[in-house]
């Protein structure tokens, strides 16, 4: 989901206060201030609420986008990350970037549930499906896999693996594969430096190219699916462009994607994953290239799901 580390401070970061959030001119809010030195990466939703986490110590938020309260599930501790992060049946799955390892949380009351470590490069973005927890490795060609019981029951850490990939997504040096949706007909993953989309068999590895036409999709961070329509956040453009989403319309064999808009917005300080609650798309702003102090503040903002007239 993020293509580089912001300078963290030495030591653990103290979360600072919440201001108020910023209302739009429908009554609705655009932003929700989030505790200063917090360094999101990551957001997710359960359909209501928004849920994001922290590089600079692992800790887990909630926000209401309704009023903009936010309340800490999970103060976080030394050492820890959370890079992407995603609802799933009352639990919060969180990548641990490069400290190999995913854990999962009680969404309501923060507290660990497990924790399971993979031999991996960079854990980087997650997601869900009934079946398992799908995590993109940005550093090594593979998926990390946590195959779910029962009901979604949590599985033991030793029945978890990695799936390696082949076919048509290679990694080559820096930030690969970012990052990761599920469909019925598989996963997708977008590869930042080629701004490239890719269908991944949840079986067996394979890849094969999506063809976005004219998309451009460098920087391809943080990928949120609805239906059909994917929505692709490109975090980082150039100095004066640090956020933009693409929306495209997948087919159903996720062979081809057409474009349907783009958005942007002046608010963004290089947003880096994005969560959809019904026409609202909300980013984290990860502030990339500011130093991260207790007094950097950060903040989650609000935009409009582009349409075919945005593009």
């Amino acid at each position: 989901m993020r293509r580089t580390f912001p300078a963290l401070t030495a030591g653990l970061l103290s979360l600072g206060l919440v201001a108020g959030p910023v209302a739009a001119q429908d009554g609705g809010l655009d932003r929700i201030e989030m505790p200063t030195g917090w360094a999101p990466e990551g957001i997710t939703t359960d359909g209501e609420q928004l849920y994001a986490g922290s590089l600079a110590n692992g800790a887990i938020l909630r926000a209401d986008p309704a009023t903009g309260t936010t309340e800490v599930l999970f103060e976080g501790a030394e050492g820890l990350v959370v890079a992407g992060i995603e609802h799933d049946d009352g639990r919060l799955w969180a990548a641990g970037a490069n400290g190999g390892e995913v854990r999962a949380y009680d969404a309501e009351t923060g507290a660990l549930l497990a924790t399971y470590p993979f031999e991996s490069g960079f854990l980087n973005d997650v997601v869900a499906t009934d079946e398992a927890v799908y995590v993109s490795d940005s550093f090594v060609p593979q998926v990390a896999v946590i195959p779910l019981g029962e009901e979604g029951a949590l599985p033991d850490p030793a029945d978890t693996f990695v799936l390696p990939i082949s076919g048509d997504l290679e990694y080559g040096e820096g930030f690969n594969a970012n990052g990761i949706v599920a469909a019925p007909a598989g996963l997708v993953l977008v590869h930042s430096g080629l701004g490239q989309l890719y269908r991944v068999d949840p079986e067996t590895g394979d890849s094969s190219l999506i063809d976005t036409a004219d998309a451009e999709l460098t920087a391809g961070d943080g990928l949120e699916l609805v239906d059909q329509t994917l929505y692709v956040m490109r975090n980082r453009l150039g100095p004066s462009i640090v956020g933009e989403i693409v929306a495209l319309e997948l087919d159903e064999e996720l062979t081809s994607g057409s474009l349907v808009g783009t958005v942007s917005s002046d608010d963004w300080d290089v947003s880096t994953t994005v969560a959809a609650i019904g026409e609202d798309l909300w980013s984290v702003n990860a502030r990339f290239g500011t130093d991260v102090t207790p007094d950097t503040e950060y903040w989650m903002s609000r935009v409009d799901a582009p349409t075919a007239s945005d593009g």
